[in-house]
């Protein structure tokens, strides 16, 4: 295996996205790349699966890469020395080999540069369901988040990764830490029902020298079905941790972010959709393009909260 010393400056910025993607529409790369390049990231995108729209529409087209299309993908940016990256963000992922070959290689980058930051959305299912096969589950509690640099699960997603209940905010802390001693620095319940009445509650732990720093945040919960918004948090949250360097200011601008995108997106739609009718699939796509000035600079009304170690 090669080992190339690359200087931090050639790295500044540069991220590979590993989800999936669609022609019409924003989920996976779709909703990741446009606000990472807003905050001042080169993207490259590998796309796990390539669908004419997500799949909530009922009805979809498409191809989905196998292990062998992922490999040569990474030989042909081994061969020209192209697998420099500063950071790795992966999101949906379907099939078991490919997850795997993500592994390995996200494994050989980081032994050629160890300054390597990998950000992990363990994209397995949500409100009790999979919508990946079962078998990934041990991949990437074995394979993929002891690598990870920041993970960022659902409620049932971090649930899957250790084997815990996760019905309140104590237990969800203690699977937390539970991630934490498998190596992951830093684990973001990007989303949970374990808040009060119309509120989602989104808790986050980083390990600094040791010592944990706790943060929850409580933000309202609309009443309405988003998709591509785990793929934004996830994006955002890499953006600003680089940018700030601090998982406080990076989890206020990161759920500014999200919230001022689904308010704008809700208020098109139902404008879209006229007084009484329920918007559709397409009138719901998030409103990325025109949330340009959102994504750059959030106005940030939801503090996150310290929490105490118990």
């Amino acid at each position: 295996m090669a080992t190339h010393t690359t200087n931090s400056d050639e790295l500044d910025c540069r991220v590979l996205s590993i989800q999936s993607s669609v022609v019409y529409g924003y989920v996976g790369n779709k909703s990741a790349t446009f606000p990472l390049q807003i905050l001042g990231f080169d993207v490259s995108t590998i796309n796990s699966v390539q669908f004419s729209n997500h799949t909530g529409y009922g009805k979809w087209k498409g191809q989905v890469l196998n292990a062998e299309d992922v490999s040569d993908l990474f030989e042909g940016l081994r061969l020209n020395n192209l697998l420099q990256f500063s950071h790795v963000l992966t999101g949906y992922i379907g099939k078991v080999s490919f997850l795997e070959k993500v592994g390995q290689t996200i494994a050989e980058m980081k032994q050629c540069n160890p300054d390597l930051m990998f950000v992990c959305d363990p994209v397995m299912g949500d409100n009790g369901k999979f919508y990946v096969p079962q078998e990934l589950v041990p991949v990437y509690r074995d394979q993929i988040v002891p690598q990870a640099d920041i993970v960022t699960p659902n409620q049932f997603e971090l649930e899957q990764l250790t084997d815990m209940k996760v019905n309140s905010e104590e237990e969800a802390f203690a699977a937390i830490e539970k991630l934490h001693q498998s190596g992951t620095k830093t684990v973001v319940l990007s989303s949970s029902s374990l808040g009060s009445n119309g509120v989602l509650l989104c808790l986050a732990s980083t390990a600094v020298n040791g010592n944990r720093q706790r943060y929850r945040l409580e933000m309202p919960k609309l009443d309405a079905i988003f998709v591509g918004t785990g793929d934004l948090f996830a994006a955002s949250l890499l953006g600003w941790s680089h940018r700030d360097g601090e998982l406080k200011a990076a989890l206020e601008k990161t759920i500014a972010t999200l919230q001022a995108v689904i308010k704008k997106t809700l208020a098109y739609a139902q404008k879209a959709a006229g007084p009484g009718n329920k918007p559709t699939s397409a009138q719901m796509e998030l409103r990325l393009i025109q949330s340009k000035s959102i994504i750059e600079n959030p106005s940030i009304e939801i503090r996150a909260e310290n929490v105490p170690q118990s």
